[in-house]
């Protein structure tokens, strides 16, 4: 055992010897060309992240910052088509969720909430783009019109959909065609923001606020589907079917956009008539016959009231807009991007070569403990801070997910079934040691919420959209996902939970990262905020990683020192695209 920690000892000292060999030769680079995030000087010229001054006239300083304005049809297409795709990922859910008659109940109650603060969002957009009166006339002609598509189905007698039929398929369809119809009305707006007076970076910022927003209108059409029996993967095909005409209008809308302005109030009033009418006649009777009033209700009101937050969210981002917003928010969504690529090649490798319990769980160990020490090395080496202020920083995050984790450990083990089962206060059980890999990946959450409010302060500082910032963002992101996927695969043997639990992780960060950038903090302070949350990497896996030692000490020391190459590996190549390429130089803190 001696000669194994000797072993664990050198190497983790040649990391740290790797470590100060990539800061010296950072600073020495640095002290040579300092690159900083692109700033105005005091005249009409941008200093950009070499220190270069360019000089510009006043057209194209407007170029410069909110990116140019003549905007192509096909970059219109690209981006519509994959902000429809997003729809899809409202179905993810259900290929690892089974519904019982209650919770498909519950979700009917979710998919109306969702389809009347829809309908409430298509009116006030209506009413932004003419006169009121046009958007009554819409209401009402589309309850009209999905009343007499109501009558006509039933006077046709058996009609069927997919593995439906009846009254049901019935139901199906009047669904996915009243979702399909509001998508014109989407589809056009996006493509009048992409003729406007901004260009492409407004047409972004509306394309991700409505790529956004069509994550709940998918899970919406997959949960009418999925609680009558329809399989995932038909669910997720039909909710892309239901953004297609976004794609499909945007483009003659921006081409027309003066055209498309005028037609906008009807056709948006139309489509919230429609859906008003499926909600009360059809979609809560359903959830009604299938759960309690109160709970549906609950569910409705809920998914409305989340649905009026993220619009009001992308308002306020509108009214306020600036290409620094746009380029951030662009950059913190790509955050999450690493996680969960590092937790799909973990759970490929681990189904490849049917990794056992104790080397996963080594090398996620080994990954949390490069992670939980880089950030420190790096303040310390760059005397960024001073060693007993870092410390007690380090000390006092360890012994707070230490006291944390020690608690709802005992308090799992009071409510324990079995001798190695603990049942939770939902109900269910589960192990100890899945328990105990949960609490570890909670400590990684919060890692990855130190780490987005730190890129939430420099993404804004990115130019051109943060497009060089999405190379060292994703890598450094790469073995956290790997990190959770191992730790959670390990104790579960469960492929869905490893890829939910990365993606989880890879939510975190971009969630801090827009929240920073909302809230409008600086970096005074996000240094202490890092270092405490790497401290409470450590007591977490060190106890995950003596419980491996245990079951087999040699693969899981092979696992630990796996995890702490490949960790080191990820981080300094991200530390040498930082160095030797521009990647970097509009937010240097951000992977520092």
């Amino acid at each position: 055992m001696g000669l194994r920690f000797k072993q664990v000892l050198l190497l983790v000292l040649y990391v740290s010897l790797l470590n100060i060999n990539v800061n010296a030769e950072h600073e020495k680079e640095t002290s040579q060309r300092l690159r900083t995030a692109p700033r105005w000087n005091e005249g009409s010229g941008v200093i950009d992240g070499s220190g270069t001054e360019h000089i510009f006239s006043n057209n194209e300083m407007g170029n410069w910052k909110g990116g140019n304005n003549r905007v192509s049809v096909s970059t219109v297409a690209f981006f519509t088509m994959a902000m429809a795709a997003a729809t899809g990922l409202g179905a993810v859910p259900f290929f690892f969720v089974e519904l019982d008659p209650q919770l498909a109940g519950i979700c009917n109650g979710m998919a109306a909430g969702v389809m009347l603060a829809a309908s409430f969002d298509l009116i006030q957009e209506g009413q932004g783009h003419g006169s009121g009166s046009w958007v009554v006339l819409g209401i009402l002609a589309g309850g009209i019109f999905i009343w007499l598509c109501k009558k006509f189905l039933e006077q046709y007698g058996e009609v069927s959909m997919l593995d439906l039929k009846g009254a049901e398929a019935a139901k199906v369809i009047l669904v996915v065609g009243i979702m399909t119809l509001h998508s014109f009305g989407e589809g056009s707006g996006v493509g009048v923001s992409f003729a406007g007076s901004k260009g492409l970076s407004q047409g972004i910022l509306v394309t991700l606020a409505i790529a956004v927003h069509n994550i709940p209108e998918g899970l919406a059409v997959s949960m009418v589907l999925a609680s009558r029996g329809v399989s995932p993967q038909n669910a997720m095909l039909w909710s892309v079917i239901t953004s297609l005409p976004q794609p499909i209008v945007a483009v003659p809308s921006f081409i027309c956009a003066d055209a498309f302005n005028k037609f906008l109030p009807f056709a948006t009033g139309f489509a919230a008539g429609c859906m008003i009418w499926m909600v009360i006649a059809e979609v809560l009777p359903d959830g009604f016959k299938e759960a309690s009033p109160s709970h549906v209700a609950s569910a409705a009101t809920l998914s409305v009231a989340f649905m009026e937050a993220l619009g009001a969210v992308f308002e306020h981002l509108s009214h306020n807009y600036n290409a620094e917003d746009a380029s951030g928010f662009f950059i913190s969504l790509l955050f999450g991007l690493g996680p969960l690529l590092g937790g799909i090649a973990l759970v490929a490798f681990a189904l490849t070569f049917r990794l056992q319990h104790a080397l996963l769980t080594g090398v996620a160990s080994g990954i949390a403990f490069v992670l939980g020490a880089w950030r420190p090395l790096q303040l310390l080496l760059s005397s960024k801070m001073g060693i007993f202020p870092l410390l007690f920083l380090f000390g006092t995050g360890s012994a707070f997910v230490h006291l944390s984790t020690s608690v709802t450990m005992k308090l799992g083990i009071r409510k324990k079934t079995s001798a190695n089962a603990l049942s939770a206060v939902t109900g269910f059980s589960v192990s100890a040691l899945t328990l105990q890999s949960i609490l570890a990946c909670v400590a990684v959450a919060l890692h990855a919420l130190s780490e987005g409010l730190a890129l939430g302060v420099a993404a804004p500082k990115a130019y051109g959209l943060g497009r060089h910032m999405v190379l060292p963002v994703s890598l450094h992101g790469f073995p956290r996902g790997a990190a959770v996927a191992s730790c959670i695969y390990g104790a579960t043997d469960s492929w869905h939970a490893s890829l939910l639990s990365a993606a989880f992780i890879g939510f975190m960060g971009p969630s801090s990262a827009i929240g920073a950038i909302l809230a409008g903090i600086d970096y005074s302070g996000l240094n202490h905020v890092m270092v405490f949350a790497c401290g409470g990497l450590f007591p977490c896996f060190a106890s995950i990683v003596r419980r491996a030692v245990k079951l087999d000490k040699r693969k899981s020391i092979f696992g630990l020192t796996v995890g702490v190459v490949f960790a080191s590996v990820c981080l300094t190549c991200t530390k040498l695209v930082c160095l030797h390429t521009p990647y970097c130089n509009s937010a240097p803190e951000a992977v520092r």
